[in-house]
């Protein structure tokens, strides 16, 4: 069984992954389309405060899911949701730099074991170093009975 609080004394808040992005604005308007969005600073490129929605933040992924050294669980590993935080707008065009590390490891009991729950955060950040939002995302691995 892992111990939770060595892997959080190793591997919290450390950067794993860097990765650039550039966020076009048939993108935001793809996206602004398939998923029913009508609010026009997501639908209207002419708009003055186009920008991008949260979910084409959350579709943003890093290169690494975890870090190299990592441990292997050996269990059922599922996704378990993501959650965007935007602090500025993220305008079409911007560069951007995502910055992932572990932002929580915690684990709980269920009916079928113990299940571990890895919360790994990107930062995006514009060419000045703005943060403009987290995408968080949700891994749970459910532990093989020992």
């Amino acid at each position: 069984m892992v111990d939770i609080e060595e892997l959080k004394e190793k591997f919290l808040n450390l950067e794993f992954d860097r990765k650039g992005f550039n966020i076009e604005a048939d993108q935001v308007l793809s996206v602004a389309k398939h998923t029913g969005e009508t609010r026009p600073e997501y639908t209207d490129p002419d708009h003055p405060d186009f920008q991008a929605p949260p979910a084409v933040l959350a579709s943003l992924a890093s290169g690494r899911r975890l870090p190299i050294d990592f441990p292997s669980f050996g269990g059922i590993s599922m996704d378990g949701g993501k959650a965007v935080q935007v602090f500025g707008p993220v305008r079409p065009g911007t560069p951007l730099t995502g910055r992932t590390h572990l932002h929580e490891i915690y684990d709980k009991a269920g009916r079928s074991g113990r299940m571990v729950f890895l919360v790994s955060r990107m930062e995006l950040f514009d060419d000045e170093g703005t943060l403009l939002a987290t995408a968080d995302s949700r891994q749970v691995i459910r532990e093989m009975p020992q």
